[in-house]
């Protein structure tokens, strides 16, 4: 099978930090692969595939290629017949918990009937883990 051509990177809308910023997180799909990376300790395409949201196997995939291009995932071979990968956050990744957490207190605040935090990753430091929220 050929090798996909690499695209280039995708053209900003403008020179505002908010819209390039959206240009690589802003769809419903992409920050719920972060989290999902970040805080449920998941790596693997099955894995990520089977959250709760259903992120279709394409758009996952594409997703996943936009981290990787973007340098906030980086993918690692972990099987060779068939190549299997797992993809891992990058310290670029990483640098969005504070994004996430305001994201999650906005949605506790603001947005009725909204379930719990994701585990653990949330929690700041000294906050105890029977406590809700960021």
């Amino acid at each position: 099978m050929a090798k996909r051509k690499a695209r280039p990177p995708a053209a900003r809308r403008s020179g505002c930090p908010i819209a390039g910023t959206l240009d690589l997180l802003g769809d419903k799909w992409t920050l719920l692969v972060v989290r999902d990376l970040m805080f449920y300790g998941k790596s693997r395409f099955n894995e990520l595939q089977a959250s709760p949201e259903s992120v279709p196997t394409n758009i996952l995939a594409d997703r996943l290629r936009r981290l990787e291009e973007g340098g906030l995932v980086r993918k690692a071979r972990y099987q060779t017949n068939p190549s299997r990968y797992e993809y891992l956050l990058t310290p670029k990744g990483a640098e969005l918990i504070p994004v996430l957490r305001e994201m999650i207190s906005w949605g506790k605040r603001y947005l009725a009937d909204i379930g719990p935090p994701p585990p653990g990753g949330f929690l700041r430091p000294g906050q105890a883990s029977e406590e809700k929220g960021p």
